[in-house]
């Protein structure tokens, strides 16, 4: 198993991680027995949003006598009323949820105290208002909490959220279709067929900005919906109107700017099994490029996708970096010093282009990197 840093948390997770939705199955049994198979994975990283008190007493018994084996992201707002889940932004409620749920949990702290399912700008400002996320903070200065994180599927929210300096990590919908559109109050607009109609022309710059600011900020993305809810498996329910592999969607995921893990949403061990294939599969069978190249209706000219296709460089530039810290530098309007000490880092720099064009030949979305290169000349060596 490969482990990421989470950002600037210094926690570092198992790039595949788990989601929680298979908990619930043969009446909680599934838990212990998913858990079981994660930790003989080497998988450290899971996701509990569910609140129903049977899965979390489920977790809790499941993860007796190893809970440090286990780097656990769960939910606050998530709660259980009325014999159902409820998204809560009640003080109380959520005091008396988080309360409710360490107890179920058998544990003193949670290393990822997650705000829940934000997406809309009038709902973060409810979080501040109602002195949710001064909760939060209360949580973190007890120990009870580690880190504080938020989870949401807007980029504008997400934005919003990870500049006030608070959210140290960020749950958010990352696939090749999603990234294609553009923010929304209403998830469900991400797999609206309609939007998916008309042709769509590369990554959401809202989104490729969220991505880049975090990487800059230092807070680790945490994905969901890798797989678009298994849709993108499937080519009759696809909205690229072609299937994926679940290794395609993983490596996709994982090669985008702050993630650390992909939260898995399996349902048996034989999923999570397959999931963690991907550690061992062939560049071949993780190479999403040349899937995302013949989507109909999809475009994605001109934008880099940090495929490496255009390795290798005769000069030994690596390419792939020097556009993902150029960008950086464009999403931020300024050259952050980290990125300038991580492009300094780099053993060869753009200066060292030749403007040969080996590297635009294999390029399958065309994107000007003779062009980048020297941009990248431009920002990083005016900048020293």
């Amino acid at each position: 198993m490969n482990y990421k840093p989470l950002g600037n948390t210094g926690l570092l997770v198992s790039e595949i991680g788990m989601g929680c939705e298979g908990f619930s199955k043969n009446e909680y049994q599934m838990t212990k027995e998913l858990l079981d198979k994660a930790e003989s994975y080497g998988i450290n990283y899971f996701d509990l949003y569910a609140s129903d008190p049977r899965v979390r007493e489920a977790v809790g018994h499941a993860m007796a006598g190893r809970r440090e084996k286990f780097i656990v992201q769960s939910h606050l707002c998530s709660i259980w009323k009325d014999a159902q889940y409820k998204r809560s932004r009640d003080l109380r409620e959520v005091r008396e949820g988080f309360e409710e749920m360490m107890r179920l949990l058998q544990t003193d702290d949670i290393d990822v105290g997650m705000i829940h399912y934000c997406d809309s700008l009038s709902d973060w400002d409810a979080i501040i208002k109602n002195g949710i996320l001064s909760y939060a903070i209360e949580l973190k200065n007890q120990g009870r909490i580690r880190h504080i994180g938020l989870s949401s599927h807007n980029p504008q929210v997400a934005l919003a959220a990870v500049h006030t300096g608070h959210i140290e990590v960020l749950m958010f919908s990352v696939n090749p279709c999603y990234d294609l559109q553009p923010a929304s109050e209403d998830v469900n607009e991400l797999w609206n067929e309609e939007k998916y109609k008309n042709p769509l022309i590369n990554m959401d710059p809202q989104r490729q900005e969220l991505y880049e600011t975090c990487q800059t900020l230092g807070v680790g993305i945490t994905v969901m919906k890798a797989f678009g809810g298994g849709d993108l498996l499937d080519a009759a329910l696809s909205p690229a109107g072609k299937a994926l592999s679940a290794h395609q969607c993983l490596h996709y995921a994982l090669t985008r700017p702050a993630v650390a893990t992909v939260l898995a949403g399996v349902h048996s061990a034989e999923q999570l099994e397959q999931c963690v294939s991907y550690e061992t599969a062939s560049a071949e069978e993780k190479d999403y490029a040349p899937a995302l190249a013949a989507f109909p209706n999809i475009s994605w000219e001109g934008h880099c996708m940090y495929c490496s296709h255009c390795a290798p460089c005769p000069q030994n530039i690596d390419i792939a970096s020097v556009t993902k810290f150029l960008n950086l530098t464009i999403a931020q309007k300024m050259v952050p010093e980290t990125v300038r000490e991580h492009y300094a880092a780099l053993e060869h720099h753009a200066d060292a282009c030749t403007a040969c064009g080996a590297c635009e030949t294999r390029c399958p979305f065309r994107v000007p990197i003779r062009e980048n290169m020297k941009k990248a000349q431009q920002v990083f060596h005016s900048s020293r």
